[in-house]
């Protein structure tokens, strides 16, 4: 992105962003601070894998690329988990002005708070308008393992290959590649990170979220308080 970025209604630099690695917990996170304080909350890949798809399609026709996307083994199979992860960092940017296009469309009179693994802190720092507005939550190797045995939708690949196997690892080790960039990001843009280990529910990880965000967070309504006593499973 260069220039200045477009926000008629200052609804960018007045968001509040949740990045990280995947599985880390982000949406849940973000569905409690919505649910807690009212606000809106916008999530990354639910627009990403659908509304976002279109955008996909031309793109491709317009590089001459097939419509339907590369062959899968060419994405998942062949490369190298690092290969993976710096094509998927650098089509971040591109995804990511999508995203800024949806969250303009949010004329809201809730503060929103926007979570995905594509709101990346070098992306979202020139938006913002100070470093507090974000923080970044990514799974230690331990969690990560646990989450892959606890959400079916972490340990399913979606998609037909000649090597599950393999590429079920590549994805694995591309994502481990992702987060860790995130962290060596947001610790150069003075972006606070947060470990997720498995040792607190969603409930205290979204209590140390919403002690950052304080500054920007409306007063609690005691209605809408999520009851503690069963907690959250992270997801």
């Amino acid at each position: 992105m260069t220039g200045e970025i477009w926000d008629p209604f200052g609804t960018l630099r007045q968001a509040l962003w949740i990045g990280g690695g995947q599985w880390a917990g982000k949406s849940t996170v973000a569905r409690l601070l919505a649910h807690r304080y009212g606000l809106t909350a916008y999530h990354y890949d639910y627009h990403d894998a659908r509304a976002h798809n279109d955008r996909r399609i031309v793109r491709r026709i317009s590089r001459g690329e097939p419509a339907a996307g590369p062959d899968p083994d060419a994405v998942w199979v062949h490369p190298s988990p690092r290969d993976m992860a710096a094509e998927t960092i650098a089509g971040f940017a591109e995804r990511f002005e999508w995203a800024l296009d949806d969250l303009r469309a949010l004329v809201s009179g809730r503060p929103i708070v926007a979570e995905g693994w594509g709101l990346r802190p070098e992306l979202v720092a020139p938006i913002a308008d100070s470093p507090r507005r974000m923080v970044v939550l990514v799974p230690t190797e331990e969690f990560r393992r646990r989450q892959l045995g606890a959400l079916p939708r972490a340990a399913a690949f979606g998609h037909r290959v000649s090597d599950p196997a393999r590429a079920q690892a590549n994805r694995l080790a591309r994502d481990r590649l992702v987060a860790d960039d995130a962290v060596r990001a947001s610790h150069r843009l003075g972006i606070r990170v947060i470990d997720v280990d498995g040792s607190r529910d969603a409930e205290s990880i979204a209590d140390e979220v919403a002690e950052h965000f304080a500054a920007y967070l409306p007063e609690r309504d005691a209605s809408a308080r999520v009851s503690r006593s069963g907690g959250h499973a992270i997801g």
